[in-house]
């Protein structure tokens, strides 16, 4: 096999199948993923996407982060103007609701293109502008709707059609429907510019100074300086035993993957009975995603001794050690639950393997004038950037985004990612415990029905045996019961290596994921 690749969207998988067919390695392969994502995906990632892409190389077997995640505006401004935000509730299938914060005002510095060419010279074989070209093409002739995509541009019409620009886009006189045709003629211009000058085109060159001027006059707050000096960071990431394996994920600032890791190891020192969906495994992640809240909380430490589950399963030495590393590389609140998150997984033929998770939160519903280019929001989530908070330009903001890695033996055996906001933690968890715990198919392991604990209550994705449901509900779990599937638990994506050596792709069907294994 050349590899294989696991996106949110068919065309963004294709793009990157189309390249480990050439030749090119994982890393090169997500790349041209990503840039056709920002199309093929575009109400979830963009040129203004922050994110994470995790990197396995096989010849050294090292492993490596790059965050490329949004920062705070500001450098250089003597007196800020008052950010211009406007409130949009968004309603996921009528189950919950939450509120965003849109607007020129909620814009945090991009930084997903400095990160792709970051690690394109690092780490790509084929050239900048190949892996440009399926974007650009695909922006100039446009991307068809699934139902899966008119399903999400629903819940978040209010955010794409906010401005002319947006309405342009998306539908002058309605939303789209499933079967028509986007195309965004702008933003193939924008990427041929990049394919030619690079990421400098943005972080000091023309086209940032677009963004900035257009901001400026709305009430932004992005400087030119905030793009001149935006750097990536290469971090090392968190790595946690699991069932004979070893969990690699997103450091901090980030919290995902440690509580995701911190997860796992509750879950290897549990002893529940029963094979996936039933009411004991259920039992047991409701029971390690409580205590993952209370990492997270303020009465963590307070509360831990006092007959908590970690309590129960750790020595009190160890116990102590777990608690001052939480509070030592505890980042802030991440954002509350933005739909706009999307996930590419990738393995080679020579075992290299890249994880990326990049988003726009909800969307600002700024699209720059004859850019194409739809701004993040980032600074519009409450839980990310409270009223009141004090913070330094140029700091990275946080995130829950977990680009993941299980390896066997040093090797790829599971390369997974997804979004979701707070449920991707979730989605993630329970994939790698159905994979490595319980040996399902990575198709299966991501199709399962899912569980989120929030507010003292169990999510229940529809699909799960009713039965095992009662069952859990009598020991005392207030379940809140969904009739369908719905993105609301996440939407991921996939690749395995199995134990004779071939790959298995997923997407997540909750958002019309796709996967792909490229033959020799």
């Amino acid at each position: 096999m050349r590899g294989a690749i696991a996106a949110g969207h068919r065309l963004t998988a294709e793009a990157g199948a189309e390249i480990l067919a050439e030749g090119g390695n994982a890393v090169d392969a997500c790349l041209a993923a990503a840039f056709t994502s920002w199309v093929a995906e575009s109400p979830l990632t963009g040129p203004a996407a922050g994110g994470f892409l995790l990197v396995h190389r096989a010849r050294d077997r090292s492993d490596r982060l790059l965050d490329f995640f949004v920062a705070l505006p500001g450098r250089g401004s003597r007196k800020p103007p008052k950010p211009h935000m406007e409130s949009i509730d968004i309603d996921f299938d009528g189950s919950t609701h939450q509120v965003f914060l849109i607007g020129p005002g909620s814009c945090a510095v991009p930084g997903a293109l400095a990160g792709l060419e970051a690690a394109h010279a690092r780490y790509a074989t084929l050239p900048w502008r190949r892996l440009l070209e399926p974007a650009i093409a695909l922006a100039r002739k446009g991307v068809e709707l699934t139902p899966q995509q008119a399903y999400l541009h629903a819940i978040i019409d209010l955010i794409l059609r906010h401005a002319p620009e947006g309405r342009a886009i998306y539908g002058e006189h309605g939303r789209m429907r499933a079967g028509e045709r986007v195309v965004m003629s702008d933003l193939a211009s924008t990427l041929e510019l990049l394919a030619e000058r690079g990421a400098r085109e943005l972080y000091g060159g023309e086209l940032g100074r677009r963004i900035v001027g257009y901001l400026a006059d709305e009430g932004g707050l992005i400087t030119r300086d905030d793009l001149a000096e935006y750097r990536v960071i290469w971090r090392r990431p968190i790595r946690v035993p699991y069932a004979g394996d070893e969990f690699v994920s997103n450091p901090p600032p980030s919290s995902g993957g440690i509580l995701i890791g911190y997860g796992l190891s509750l879950l290897d020192r549990l002893e529940a009975d029963g094979g996936p969906g039933s009411a004991a495994a259920i039992a047991a992640l409701v029971d390690v995603m409580r205590e993952q809240l209370r990492a997270r909380g303020g009465s963590f430490t307070a509360d831990l001794y006092r007959g908590g589950l970690a309590g129960k399963l750790y020595s009190e030495e160890s116990l102590r050690a777990a608690v001052s590393r939480i509070e030592d590389e505890r980042a802030p609140p991440e954002p509350a639950g933005a739909p706009g998150t999307t996930h590419i997984s990738v393995v080679d033929e020579r075992g290299n393997a890249a994880s990326l998770t990049a988003s726009i939160g909800s969307g600002s519903g700024v699209v720059v004038p004859g850019t194409g280019i739809h701004l993040n929001n980032m600074l519009g989530e409450y839980d990310l950037n409270p009223p009141g908070q004090q913070a330094r330009p140029g700091a990275r903001l946080t995130s829950m985004m977990a680009p993941s890695l299980a390896l066997a033996s040093g090797l790829p055996r599971l390369v997974v990612g997804s979004a979701g906001s707070i449920r991707l933690r979730g989605a993630i968890l329970q994939i790698v415990v159905n994979v490595v715990h319980h040996g399902l198919p990575v198709e299966e392991a991501i199709e399962a029905p899912r569980v989120h604990f929030e507010g003292g209550q169990v999510h229940c994705e529809g699909g799960a045996d009713p039965a095992e449901l009662d069952r859990l509900e009598a020991q005392g779990y207030e379940l809140v019961r969904w009739r369908k599937r719905n993105l609301y638990f996440g939407g991921a994506a996939a690749v395995e290596r199995r134990s004779d050596g071939s790959l298995a792709a997923a997407g997540d069907p909750r958002r019309g994921g796709h996967g792909i294994v490229v033959p020799a």
